[in-house]
């Protein structure tokens, strides 16, 4: 009996290998689930495609012209097809809806009757805080369950973000099929203001508290506010040391919201990248990076940057150290980067060798940054067919100067903002280093404002840079690198970046750069269609040679582009051209927003 057993077992093995053998590469195939054409007859108000995603059929988008135009639905969906139905015409508004459904063996028919829909009768609001503004929904419209959901969500979200965390608020629809009207009903008290109460932190083992409480924004004390909680968040996944962060706000004691956080530190701390890619500027690159995250505790973190193309080659090493002094509960980070660039410009390369050290301290909206940098820049010839420097200009240059960048951010949104505004202030004094250096002082201010009316959304930036020279002994003066240029995403996008220097007229320019530079930005982007954008845009550059003159000519550049949202950040793809020779032309892409 058991040989006989055995004999089964070996031969049904030997039968799943010979099966294994002659299959295609032992790959399992992809098992296609059985389908049924599908077709909808008799909609007016609703798409076909419309109809189509809402029962999960699989059809061809608009663009989509080399696919069949034959819509399928799986057979697994055909016993819930006509609840799917009714539950999407009920949602929409459409509950007098009425359908057929025709099944074959290889098709299924609808036939779609809308009929009429239920819309909005009365609107009855009982509160004491104006939330008129945040109901979508309007007498006469068709009543939509999910904007009825919408509005009950836009009020809770308006009140925990104005502080009133003690509200009550009661929602309901009255529904009426026989006259297709929907009477609403809105009852708020808005309560009293909440603070926030006391951070209590767990979780930490190599982190410092005062570490975590530095990047906190919902502090002991300040208005209850969601939009500090979420910039908390941000601030302290952006320590680069957490696996997981949870800020627990649901406690409440008189008003008073203790902010209970949670954390994991990373378990891997070490990210490691490399690959290859097309910069619009310096073209095919490769690179590399290492950072160690958490280095030696206390979200200290260490980076290398390798980077190599024909126009650049780059190895830089950064150190971050978070919280090194708060005085008066003014938190300082610590951050040093040091390397070695090679890069090319128009004419001429820039070598540099450089080292600059920083404090820096950042709150919900201001960011300032204050250091002292040492560099040695050699300005060597570059053989590309453009117009040489003067002889001067190619030489050895070392530099040491104190620098402040200041930054004050208004805008609702960093990724992708609709509404705000953003100022920028640099400043730095190059001190010299031997008697045929000059000193001089550099500035740079930038402002943007962004706004959005309906679906379209207007910006406009602006900035004006000035740098002022001491004596110039040898006329050795500064680095040309160190002069302002134009052109690219966030300047010119007629021109790659960095290739306008000094403008001699709408369309010329040398290859020196600026003493003086002004660019005034405007753009407007529109959605049309789901997370797709178009975007028309004008730039005007103008760069002078003597500081201090804003009279120079003006490169005047317009264009179009497309504008993809993705999780990070809009996907942007612009072509500018000069409006005064539109033979010069530049295409840009990035990823982020440029306002």
């Amino acid at each position: 009996m058991y040989l006989k057993h055995l004999f089964l077992v070996l031969l049904l093995l030997s039968q799943v290998a010979f099966a294994g053998f002659f299959s295609d590469d032992n790959e399992t195939k992809k098992i296609e689930l059985p389908t049924h054409i599908i077709r909808f007859t008799g909609e007016k108000v609703f798409s076909a495609s419309d109809l189509l995603d809402a029962v999960s059929a699989e059809h061809k988008s608009f663009y989509q012209f080399w696919k069949d135009d034959t819509a399928r639905i799986k057979d697994k969906l055909l016993p819930t097809l006509s609840e799917t139905l009714r539950h999407y015409f009920d949602s929409e508004g459409y509950y007098d809806a009425r359908f057929k459904i025709k099944e074959t063996n290889t098709t299924v028919d609808v036939a779609v009757k809308e009929n009429e829909p239920v819309r909005v009768g009365d609107i009855n609001i009982s509160s004491d805080y104006n939330i008129s503004g945040l109901i979508p929904l309007k007498k006469g419209d068709i009543f939509r369950a999910k904007d009825f959901i919408q509005s009950k969500a836009n009020i809770v979200d308006e009140m925990l973000k104005q502080g009133y965390c003690s509200y009550d608020l009661d929602t309901k629809a009255y529904v009426d099929l026989d006259r297709h009207k929907a009477d609403l009903k809105y009852v708020l008290k808005k309560g009293g203001i909440c603070t926030f109460g006391k951070t209590n932190i767990k979780g930490l083992k190599t982190i410092d508290k005062d570490i975590v409480e530095s990047r906190v924004r919902a502090k002991e004390g300040d208005r209850f506010n969601l939009d500090l909680v979420k910039d908390s968040y941000r601030s302290l996944y952006g320590l680069n040391a957490f696996d997981s962060v949870l800020i627990d706000v649901n406690r409440k004691f008189f008003n008073v919201v203790p902010v209970d956080i949670a954390v994991s530190e990373m378990q891997q701390p070490y990210h490691f990248e490399a690959g290859a890619g097309y910069d619009s500027y310096v073209g095919a690159r490769v690179h590399a990076q290492v950072i160690k995250h958490n280095f030696f505790g206390n979200a200290q973190q260490f980076q290398l940057d390798l980077a190599w193309s024909q126009l650049e080659q780059l190895a830089v090493v950064s150190f971050f150290k978070p919280v090194v002094w708060s005085p008066f509960g003014f938190y300082l980070d610590l951050g040093a980067k040091g390397g070695y660039s090679n890069l090319g410009y128009d004419g001429f390369w820039e070598e540099k060798v450089f080292f600059r050290t920083y404090l820096n301290h950042v709150s919900e909206r201001l960011d300032i940054k204050a250091g002292i940098a040492v560099e040695a820049i050699d300005i060597t010839e570059r053989d590309d067919g453009k117009p040489k420097l003067p002889p001067e200009g190619y030489n050895l240059f070392l530099l040491t100067y104190p620098y402040v960048d200041l930054v004050y951010d208004g805008r609702d949104s960093k990724l992708n903002p609709k509404y705000g505004y953003y100022l920028r202030a640099y400043g730095e004094w190059g001190i010299p280093t031997d008697s045929e250096t000059s000193d001089y002082l550099k500035t740079q201010l930038e402002a943007r404002g962004i706004y959005t009316v309906a679906d379209l959304t207007l910006a406009v930036v602006g900035k004006v840079g000035l740098i002022s020279m001491g004596n110039e002994t040898n006329n050795r003066g500064i680095p040309e690198s160190k002069k302002f240029f134009a052109g690219g995403m966030y300047s010119n996008r007629a021109y790659g970046f960095r290739e306008i220097g000094v403008i001699t007229s709408p369309t010329t320019d040398l290859t020196n750069g600026a003493l003086t530079m002004a660019n005034l930005s405007f753009e407007a982007d529109y959605p049309v269609w789901g997370d797709l954008y178009a975007a028309a845009f004008t730039d005007n550059t103008m760069l002078n040679k003597d500081s201090g003159d804003f009279s120079g000519p003006i490169i005047t550049t317009a264009g179009a582009g497309i504008r993809y949202m993705t999780p990070v950040g809009p996907f942007k793809l612009d072509v500018g051209f000069n409006v005064h020779d539109p033979s010069i032309y530049g295409i840009q892409f990035q990823i982020g927003q440029s306002f």
